[in-house]
């Protein structure tokens, strides 16, 4: 099936790509993304070449465009690659467990790149460790929402159901607590009930976060999920996502519903989304940057 009808919604490559740029190296992870913006760059005109990471990137993402099954600290060889492709972009996509140092295989440009991000700390910080690197090489690094504007929702409700009151005070909390996390570089993801912190994301991810607050919830009102990119957030990789998975594991933990920032928030799948929060009575909420002032 193509990239668009398993979002549910149109792809559209932005005016922030040049004209000049004719391939898109996709450096890809888990997830539907890297489908997503293969399509956005046959919409566009440009051709996609994917790098696959071994034991990172689904088989399903490769099936029909040119790529290269590449180990991940094979940082070299990625660079090699990309260059024989003939890609004058990149973009980092899709989800990807970050590796114990010791499962990794690194070429000899890779264990220049490992000892930085050893150096780097948290997530955030290695990302801007590869990027940097990938702009050494000469390559320009996109954002998803640089190739995908549609990914971008704008403030409000996204379906038919709106945070009540109570539910509002339990995402201002949400705000603090995720602003508190992003500033030493953990996650992006908090969950509260009645102004009490029930998780908060660190490694394990946001849908691993839903499951483990589930055995957690009190009785009452139920709370909510609220998440924001990162204060200095590097947006061209690893921005907060939502999907239609988000939903099932709200409903599976008890939760009313996502907030999340506007302007710092890919939304995967937007009418799938919609619609399974619509049918589940949860609300999806988009924050302007006036509620999180």
């Amino acid at each position: 099936m193509p990239a668009e009808g398993r979002a549910g919604q149109l792809v559209s490559l932005a005016a922030a790509v040049p004209a000049a740029t004719h391939t898109i190296g996709i450096l890809a992870g888990s997830g539907s993304l890297p489908l997503l913006l293969i399509a956005a760059c046959r919409a566009g005109g440009r051709e996609p070449f994917v790098v696959a990471f071994n034991g990172f990137t689904d088989e399903a993402t490769v099936a029909n465009v040119r790529h290269a099954w590449i180990d991940i600290a094979a940082v070299g060889k990625t660079f090699r690659a990309l260059r024989e492709a003939g890609c004058d972009a990149v973009v980092l996509a899709g989800k990807m467990r970050r590796p114990s140092l010791s499962s990794l295989r690194p070429d000899a440009r890779g264990l220049m790149v490992i000892a930085k991000v050893a150096a780097a700390g948290g997530d955030d910080a290695l990302l801007r460790v590869l990027i940097a690197e990938l702009e050494g090489e000469g390559f320009r690094v996109l954002g998803a929402d640089d190739l995908l504007t549609d990914l971008i929702a704008p403030p409000g409700p996204l379906g038919a159901t709106a945070p009540t009151d109570a539910q509002r005070a339990d995402i201002r909390r949400g705000i603090a607590v995720a602003r508190a996390l992003g500033a030493v570089d953990v996650g992006h993801a908090v969950v509260v009930q009645q102004g009490i912190v029930l998780g908060v994301e660190a490694v394990e991810g946001t849908d691993a976060l839903l499951r483990r607050c589930g055995d957690l919830r009190r009785e009452g009102a139920p709370g909510v999920l609220v998440k924001l990119k990162k204060i200095a957030q590097e947006r061209r990789a690893d921005l907060p996502a939502l999907g239609p998975t988000t939903i099932e594991g709200l409903k599976a933990a008890g939760l009313a519903g996502v907030a999340f920032e506007a302007d710092g928030t890919l939304v995967l799948g937007r009418a799938d989304l919609v619609a399974a929060a619509d049918a589940a009575g949860l609300f999806v909420y988009s924050l302007s940057a006036q509620e999180l002032a």
